[in-house]
């Protein structure tokens, strides 16, 4: 099993959790609905991308094609930074009413793009074991 994926999806669903309760309470009394809702969709994108890094720790051992697993994991994690992570930093963007720094949101469609690349190369390396 790959244990880093194991650890890195548990913890990462743990703090999902712990910022969908921020989110769900303390956060609308800081920012305009809109922004909640992208708080969010990090959230949720989050913590599917870390039960997908579980996943893949799990079916890591039982793939011929272990590269392509790994390399599937560390899509799913970067997705995890660079989509949730700009999405959370938007967030705090508006609730401390920076100014400047709102083109940030460039950077959530690569990390879509790497969650896309993640299950792409799972699609690939479950093949081998289907086969």
């Amino acid at each position: 099993m790959h244990k880093s994926f194991l650890l890195s999806g548990s913890l990462l669903g743990g703090i999902a959790v712990i910022l969908g309760a921020f989110g769900a309470h303390k956060l609308k009394e800081m920012v305009p609905p809109e922004t909640v809702t992208t708080f969010q969709t990090g959230v949720q994108y989050q913590m599917y991308h870390a039960l997908a890094l579980v996943l893949a720790a799990i079916v890591f051992e039982k793939t011929s094609s272990q590269n392509l697993m790994e390399w599937a994991g560390f899509c799913f994690l970067a997705g995890i930074l660079l989509f949730s992570g700009s999405l959370y930093l938007l967030t705090v963007i508006k609730a401390t009413e920076q100014v400047g720094l709102s083109k940030i949101g460039i950077i959530t469609p690569i990390g879509g793009l790497f969650f896309i690349a993640g299950w792409v190369l799972f699609f690939l390396s479950a093949m081998k074991i289907v086969k």
